[in-house]
């Protein structure tokens, strides 16, 4: 074992054998597999437990409390810090819980003396701890029960393990968290992973363009005209679109990811640029920049509600809905009718007008219902609590055309006509936001979206044709996406479905994008 010390492994010389061998028989107890693990042991002489540890596990099962503290003074090396108190106090606590559960109260009393001021334990602490033990459940029934005090010796064991150092005890299950770090390493450094599937250990993990949609599966061509905007349900099941042929479509996404025509919306009578699914994807809601808000059924098609009408102005520009799915809200380009929220019947529960509400140009609310996003014309992101009524302003300095929040509500993105995307954070630890370009962007309302896996990528439209896909540790894209053959207004990322994504472009069609090839064969 002397010389097992200084022996290392590994093509770097990093990994001390004998601590190595060590980890492994741990790993092995903690699969079930004794009989291995033993002979292990026995053949390199290496003990899982150290011989510090076994002896104070041997005096703790047998209730031998002073040679426990004997053991304990010898690990924390005569110290009187507070680690070492706190786990003596522990073992007194036992101690004293079984004296008085077996009526040896003189006893009980005799170590409360001699140990209490050992640890430094004032008159309250004293009382407290007193009565923590007569009031606990273990004192409730009258006989000793020696199943019961095994129990709570095995429990006093666990809780020591956590305060004695390193190496007499070895964190529990190592060898699986070393593996696990260094998978999570590779993973993290993997810029394509979009898989919940379980890592190879077999390999170094690494994915290729085939984790991410990234070739055209389906062109739909439906709409008449440019398609302005697209939004995949929160199930995942469907899929809408709006276009400025005046109409909004609902798609039907299939098992096979195939998508089919359900119902085409037309009561609008301007173009159609926004659209809104309720959490429970049972209504929509669609708008545009010179048209009112519409509701509508989506299993049946039918229009349940107009809020407001063209004759008194209330043109809309985008809404949002909250997650009761019976409350949404919505912000007009018009500042003089600002902000508003309705119940689904269209009575409305509030509004914010005024001098400080200038024309709203996107507006989000966040997943859990506390917070709403506006985004304004003046360049200002403002982010109200809507229940402490504390308002957080972002200024940027160009003009936002488009506002995104992650699934897990933690983030959102906007997209600036300077073409840049910037990613913030909603709880305002930054202080500046994450940056990414390469797609193209100056005169046009060009919309972006979270998507992957745990959010992971940004997809946007381009006004060069093209989709453009970033992961969120690269400010440079990580995939262009080439077919549309004009400007590509929106893209939607199916938040069940990883590898599928949705694209809409003045070319009049929107593309269902699926896996791409991968980079390399594989045999």
């Amino acid at each position: 074992m002397e010389n097992g010390l200084w022996e290392v492994l590994g093509s770097k010389g990093l990994l001390k054998k004998h601590e190595f061998i060590r980890i492994l028989v741990q790993c092995l107890y903690s699969l079930g597999f004794k009989n291995s693990a033993s002979c292990l042991e026995i053949e390199s002489n290496i003990s899982c437990k150290s011989a510090d540890y076994e002896s104070l596990e041997k005096r703790v099962l047998s209730g031998d409390w002073d040679s426990c503290v004997a053991v304990l003074d010898r690990i924390f090396d005569h110290s009187k810090d507070d680690t070492r108190n706190t786990a003596v106090y522990l073992v007194f606590k036992q101690c004293l819980l079984e004296y008085l559960k077996r009526g040896d109260v003189s006893l009980a009393l005799n170590v409360l003396r001699k140990q209490a001021p050992m640890l430094r334990m004032g008159k309250e602490k004293i009382h407290r701890l007193a009565c923590d033990i007569v009031y606990s459940k273990e004192m409730e029934s009258g006989e000793v029960d020696s199943c019961l005090v095994q129990g709570l010796r095995k429990k006093l064991l666990v809780e020591l393990e956590k305060l004695i150092p390193l190496p007499i005890v070895i964190p529990k299950r190592r060898l699986e968290h070393l593996v696990e770090t260094a998978v999570m390493d590779q993973i993290d450094s993997c810029l394509y992973h979009n898989s919940w599937d379980a890592v190879s250990l077999y390999k170094d993990h690494c994915c290729g363009r085939d984790q991410i949609p990234s070739e055209t599966v389906q062109i739909l061509m439906a709409h008449k005209n440019e398609v302005w905007f697209v939004q995949f349900s929160n199930s995942g099941k469907y899929l809408a679109t709006a276009s400025s042929d005046c109409t909004a479509i609902i798609w039907k996404v299939l098992d096979d990811s195939k998508v089919e025509l359900k119902h085409t919306l037309e009561s609008h009578q301007n173009p159609v640029s926004f659209v809104s699914w309720s959490p429970d994807d049972t209504k929509l809601l669609t708008c545009g920049n010179a048209e009112v808000l519409k509701l509508w059924d989506v299993d049946t098609g039918v229009l349940r509600h107009t809020f407001g009408n063209n004759n008194t102005g209330f043109t809309v520009s985008s809404c949002a809905w909250f997650p009761d799915s019976t409350r949404l809200v919505c912000g007009s380009s018009d500042p003089e009718r600002g902000i508003v929220m309705w119940d689904t019947d269209g009575n409305e529960i509030k509004a914010w007008r005024g001098t400080r509400i200038p024309k709203v140009v996107d507006l989000a609310v966040t997943p859990d219902g506390e917070s709403m996003i506006t985004v304004f014309s003046d360049k200002e992101i403002r982010i109200l609590n809507l229940e402490t009524k504390v308002e957080r302003v972002i200024p940027e300095e160009q003009p936002i055309t488009s506002l995104s929040i992650s699934g897990d509500g933690k983030f959102f993105i906007v997209n600036l006509s300077c073409q840049e995307i910037h990613l913030w954070d909603l709880a305002g630890e930054w202080k500046l936001p994450l940056k990414f370009s390469g797609h193209r962007q100056s005169k046009y309302v060009i919309r972006s979206c979270f998507g992957g896996l745990d959010s992971s990528f940004i997809a946007s439209g381009s006004e060069d044709s093209q989709v453009y896909i970033w992961n969120l540790k690269n400010a440079k894209p990580l995939e262009v996406l080439s077919g549309h053959s004009m400007t590509v207004n929106c893209v939607s990322w199916n938040p069940k479905n990883p590898r599928m994504l949705a694209s809409a472009s003045d070319d009049q069609t929107i593309r269902i994008w699926g896996p791409g090839k991968p980079n390399k064969p594989e045999n």
